[in-house]
């Protein structure tokens, strides 16, 4: 019944729930090993669902649009597992005010700071703005630059725009070289929020 419900609930996340992302992320995680807590907290996500079927992703006709407005909100928290210490990075891309595209996923890497989870948030966020904007290319879309990115770390917003390569940041060089070139060409605009 467990492994059944929470391959439900992933269905939802995929295509139309990005609301219930992380608690379905969490549930996923104690699939070989669910307890009473796991079965309390998957019928705590049910019950939200159930209450909450009504409402859904709207998407609404409007004119034409010379350019398309993308917008990217992307978040982290700070070592929040707390058996692994690593931190989870959070996003939702928004086309012409709609959503569709989300994601709530456990970095691959513990990072050292907040600055540092926040930044490889904006990073993976980046990849996927990159893959949005390329398949609205493709379909002869035209797009608004700079595209904004949201976060709120006032660091990481430091690291992407300024190039810090120092000591106690040289082991996220690779990302920075990434994000780079995308800020530099006003392909991203990285603001506080």
């Amino acid at each position: 019944y467990y492994r059944s419900a929470v391959g439900t609930l992933l269905y939802l996340v995929k295509h139309s729930r990005p609301d219930i992302a992380n608690a379905v992320r969490e549930l996923a995680k104690t699939m070989d090993r669910a307890m009473q807590a796991s079965m309390k907290e998957l019928k705590r996500v049910l019950k939200y669902v159930l209450d909450t079927r009504n409402y859904g992703l709207r998407i609404e006709p409007m004119r034409l649009l010379k350019a398309w407005h993308v917008l990217m909100f992307c978040d982290s928290d700070y070592a929040g597992d707390k058996e692994t210490r690593i931190s989870v990075t959070g996003f939702i891309l928004y086309l012409c005010g709609v959503s569709v595209s989300w994601k709530s996923k456990g970095q691959k890497s513990v990072t050292l700071s907040s600055s540092e989870a926040e930044f490889y948030a904006i990073s993976e966020a980046v990849k996927e703005i990159r893959f949005v904007y390329q398949v609205l290319l493709t379909m002869g879309v035209q797009v608004e630059l700079p595209i904004e990115v949201r976060v709120d770390n006032e660091g990481a917003i430091y690291m992407a725009e300024n190039r810090p390569t120092t000591t106690r940041t040289k082991h996220i060089d690779i990302r920075t070289k990434y994000l780079d070139e995308f800020v530099e060409d006003d392909f991203v605009k990285i603001i506080f929020v």
